[in-house]
């Protein structure tokens, strides 16, 4: 295994010759075994031999793990104890020359550190990874730290292949965030397209992977989703057409998405995989926390499979629990990843790879395994539990079986209010202590690096409702999806007693959101709080102020706190609510023939909102 480690690197013969000669621990040099042996002797001539031998066999079996981490290149089935972990660490670092006994450093980086807190802080690995040419080049001054580098990225790739893309061939573990090693890929793709400008992108409302595109200097070809349900789902047609549009041969690459936040689903790899094939345009997936979900890893697997994916990037502290900055790019085809690793400039922090060597050791196979499980279950059971909040609460949990990680439920009730009242309910969960969820209003516009999205974090111009999100990432505990639901149940109640919400006159705001934008189309929903025979149709006031016409009929600021209007040809009733202004007026497309002080037989009316003007009109079936 070591051997193949090496060769991958494209270090020249003298410094693979060097660095074989170093980094053979397992199995040990003679010389260095024998020394061992006669220190271990030359000890039972001060303590018990009994003992001695007991110390050294404890000792030998530490070894031997860390000769078959660096024989076979796999993540151990059993996570390691600490000791064990730290002994590797050790052997690693004095392995560097800045900590070789009677080193004597001459030049512009030699590893040297000023407090011995940040030494012990990095394991006193303190050259980074890489040479200036090559983020994954061996170099000859830090043997311990190349070595702890290709370790760590084989232990990745056997990690990434049990999760689930198992024709994965290489990866290497990057000190970027996502969003920046996406840039890496579109930088390294430039050279393989010159005169390509344009990144076809469906829509996910995330800005680092969108700014990943300007950055490296392409131009983003937004693609709208499609609603299918409750669900955004990717427009594989308009992608196809797209690519017609600007020619294969302008287009850089599709950049698509699998893990997402609720209502939007996964991409669909597969279909995009087969089209990216069909044109020759390479496809570069955002998988930023997708390892953890079965469901994105067999996305990848099968688009790799039946149609062409040429990188994958995921995040480390997102799938591994490590701190922030930290990334891994994975694919199919050597060549290309190692294309990518020497788009790098410069050497690298190594701190990444620490983290996440530790932590994969710390776990091994059966406790990442286990974590998988656990995050799993707690999804189902975190589902379940908002399922039963919203409806407790007039609400719905959003129908979103293509995303495994994320869910959503509705907001109506506070719709009718104001996006203030719902993007309050967000603020009121932060300040109790509940971090990750997201508030969603409707409508919010956002600029970005000179594009405009409307809609902005619902990954569409306008979805149908507000909404929050909830996740079950890796390492959720059913503690925290217990107070997470006991907070959101309190706030929710401490709001709608706030605002005076009643659960009748939720129910007529959750219907204002389902009607057209002009008066005259008169479009009709069945509501609960009317008869069978009757319908209900209601828009705010300030809405309609500028849709409707100036002739017709008017109201003076005199007029009754609840009258209604009603047209005996077409079976029409209007009923106005609250406050008036100086003079209202109905467009001359309704017909007016009679008014009446009460409402339809059988129609069920509540007063709603005093502080606004409403309109509801009422028509018989």
């Amino acid at each position: 295994m070591l051997d193949r480690i090496i060769r991958q690197d494209s270090a020249s013969r003298v410094e693979r010759a060097k660095l074989t000669s170093v980094l053979r621990i397992g199995p040990l040099p003679v010389n260095t075994v024998r020394m061992n042996t006669e220190n271990f002797a030359l000890s039972e001539k001060i303590v018990s031999p009994s003992y001695i031998r007991q110390g050294l066999q404890a000792h030998r079996t530490h070894e031997h793990l860390i000769r078959l981490l660096i024989e076979k290149g796999k993540c151990p089935e059993d996570g390691w104890n600490e000791s064990t972990i730290e002994l590797l660490l050790h052997e690693l670092a004095i392995m560097d020359s800045n900590n070789f006994l009677g080193n004597c450093g001459v030049g512009e980086r030699e590893g040297r550190v000023a407090s011995n807190l940040v030494a012990r802080r990095h394991y006193r690995l303190m050259h980074g990874i890489g040479r200036s040419g090559d983020i994954a080049a061996i170099q000859p001054k830090a043997a311990g730290s190349s070595l702890l580098n290709k370790i760590t990225n084989s232990l990745v790739l056997d990690i990434l292949q049990i999760a689930g893309v198992r024709s994965a061939s290489s990866c290497f573990v990057v000190p970027m965030a996502t969003g920046m090693t996406l840039t890496l890929c579109f930088l390294a793709l430039r050279h393989r397209r010159p005169k390509a400008k344009f990144i076809i992108w469906p829509r996910i409302d995330q800005k680092s992977c969108f700014k990943s595109m300007i950055t490296a200097g392409f131009e983003p070809v937004v693609i709208e989703n499609l609603l299918e349900g409750d669900e955004l789902r990717t427009d594989l047609r308009t992608v196809e057409s797209k690519i017609q549009q600007l020619g294969a041969e302008n287009v850089l690459c599709v950049h698509s998405t699998t893990s997402c936040f609720a209502p939007r689903a996964p991409d669909r790899l597969e279909e995009l995989a087969q089209i990216c094939a069909k044109y020759e345009i390479p496809h570069i997936v955002n998988n930023a926390y997708g390892v953890q979900l079965s469901k994105c890893m067999h996305l990848i697997q099968q688009g790799a499979r039946i149609g062409r994916i040429d990188a994958f990037v995921q995040s480390l502290d997102k799938n591994f629990m490590v701190p922030v900055g930290g990334a891994i790019v994975a694919g199919f085809d050597d060549v290309f990843i190692q294309e990518i690793s020497k788009m790098y400039p410069g050497r690298a922090s190594a701190s990444p790879s620490v983290d996440v060597l530790i932590t994969l050791l710390s776990l091994g196979v059966n406790g990442y395994k286990r974590l998988l499980k656990e995050r799993k279950e707690m999804f189902s059971y975190l589902s379940t539990e908002i399922k039963k909040l919203s409806e407790a609460h007039g609400e719905r949990l959003l129908g979103t079986s293509n995303n495994t990680v994320s869910l959503a439920m509705s907001l109506k009730r506070f719709h009718g209010h104001n996006d203030k009242a719902v993007t309050q309910l967000g603020s009121m969960l932060f300040t109790r202590l509940v971090s990750g969820a997201r508030v969603v209003p409707v409508g919010i516009r956002q600029d970005i690096s000179g594009y405009t999205f409307e809609g902005f974090m619902s990954h569409t111009n306008r979805y149908p409702c507000p909404y929050m999100n909830a996740a079950s990432a890796i390492g959720i505990k059913k503690q925290d999806v217990d107070l997470f639901i006991k907070k959101l149940d309190k706030c929710l109640k401490n709001m709608l007693k706030e605002k005076g919400i009643s659960r009748a006159e939720t129910e007529i705001g959750m219907a204002m959101q389902e009607t057209s934008e002009a008066l005259h189309e008169l479009p009709v929903f069945q509501h609960s709080l009317l008869m069978p025979s009757h319908w209900l149709f209601t828009k705010p006031w300030n809405t309609w102020k500028a849709k409707m016409h100036t002739s017709g009929f008017s109201l003076s600021s005199s007029a009754p706190s609840s009258l209604q209007i009603g047209s005996a040809n077409s079976k029409t009733w209007i009923c106005v609510y609250g406050s008036y202004p100086q003079s209202v007026k109905f467009g001359k497309n309704i017909s007016i023939s009679s008014i009446s002080a009460r409402a339809p037989q059988g129609c069920v009316l509540s007063p709603l909102f005093y502080s606004q003007i409403h309109l509801l009109l009422y028509a018989s079936v």
